[in-house]
C-alpha cells in the first residue's frame, strides 16, 4: 500500500502495519500533510485482513512528536485560514473504527499532538529519555483528545498537573502513574519490546481481541449494567465464531491455535 505522502511511512510485515511519522527534522511535528497521511495509514491498517495490529513510532529519535506544526498553524493564521476546533475534541482512532489493537512506541519528545496521538493508542512504552506533556496553554490554544481523555486515563490530579502548568514529565514519572506501560532503555530495546508485546498480541484470536477494544471503549463512559448489555450481541457474535471452537479444541490437543478470523 503506498500512503500519498511520504510524511508517513507504511510497512506491513508478521501481520503487523507499521506507521512511521516521518519529519524527523521537525522533531515531527503533525501538519496537515502528516496528519492526512497518519489517517491513511490507520485505515490501511482496519482494512486490511492480513494485519492483526499497528505499530506507531516516531523517525529520527528525537521525538515521537512534538504535535501541531505551530509554523503552519502561524502562517495559515496569517493568510485568514484560522482552523476552527471542536470544542468536544478531536475525533479519536476508535471513531473511524480502528478496534485492531495499536502500539506506541515512544522514542523522545511525545507533547501537545503528538500525545493525544499515543492517547489513542491501546499500549504505550517508551524509552527513559522520553518525555510528556500538554503545554498546549503556553501558546493560548486548548488541546483537544487529550483535554476531555488524559484525565480518564491517569488521576485526576496528575492530568491537571500537566496541563496547567503546562510542564513535562519523564518517562518514571509516566510509569509510574500509569501512562505508558514499560520503559525500556533505548531505540534497540524499544523495538524489541514492542515486537514481543505484538507477538503476544498475535498469540490471541484477533476477533476475539477486537470485541474486547470494541467492548471496552465503547462501554467505558457507561454505567456496567449498560455496557454488559452493550456486549451481548459482540459476545455473541465472537462464540459463533469458528475460532471460538478451534481455541479449546486446540488447548485439548495441547497445540497452538490456527486462527481463521471467522
Amino acid at each position: 500500500m503506498t500512503i500519498s505522502t511520504n510524511t508517513i511511512l507504511y510497512e506491513k510485515r508478521d501481520g503487523v502495519g507499521y506507521i512511521t511519522l516521518n519529519r524527523p527534522d521537525s522533531m515531527n511535528a503533525l501538519n496537515r500533510e502528516l496528519s492526512s497521511g497518519l489517517r491513511e495509514a490507520l485505515a490501511e491498517v482496519r482494512d486490511d485482513p492480513e494485519v492483526i495490529l499497528g505499530v506507531l513510532i516516531g523517525a529520527g529519535g528525537r521525538a515521537f512528536s512534538a504535535g501541531m506544526d505551530l509554523k503552519e498553524r502561524a502562517t495559515l493564521d496569517a493568510q485568514g485560514e484560522r482552523q476552527v476546533l471542536d470544542p468536544r475534541g478531536a475525533g479519536s482512532f476508535v471513531d473511524m473504527g480502528v478496534y485492531k489493537p495499536l502500539i506506541a512506541a515512544i522514542d523522545g519528545f511525545c507533547v501537545a499532538g503528538g500525545l493525544e496521538v499515543s492517547l489513542q493508542c491501546d499500549i504505550r512504552i517508551a524509552t527513559k529519555k522520553s518525555e510528556f506533556g500538554l503545554p498546549e496553554p503556553r501558546w493560548s490554544i486548548l488541546a483537544g483528545y487529550g483535554l476531555h481523555n488524559l484525565n480518564r486515563m491517569i488521576p485526576l490530579g496528575e492530568s491537571l498537573y500537566m496541563q496547567l502548568t503546562g510542564s513535562r514529565i519523564n518517562s518514571d514519572r509516566a510509569y509510574n502513574i500509569g501512562l505508558i506501560q514499560d520503559v525500556v532503555d533505548d531505540r534497540e530495546q524499544l523495538i524489541e519490546r514492542v515486537d514481543k508485546v505484538a507477538g503476544e498480541i498475535k498469540l490471541c484470536a484477533p476477533l476475539a481481541v477486537q470485541a474486547i477494544k470494541q467492548i471496552v471503549y465503547q462501554g467505558r463512559n457507561l454505567p456496567v449494567e449498560y455496557s454488559q448489555k452493550l456486549a451481548i450481541p459482540i459476545s455473541e457474535r465472537i462464540s459463533g465464531t469458528e475460532d471460538s471452537v478451534e481455541g479449546p479444541k486446540a488447548f485439548s490437543e495441547k497445540r497452538r491455535p490456527e486462527w481463521k478470523m471467522r
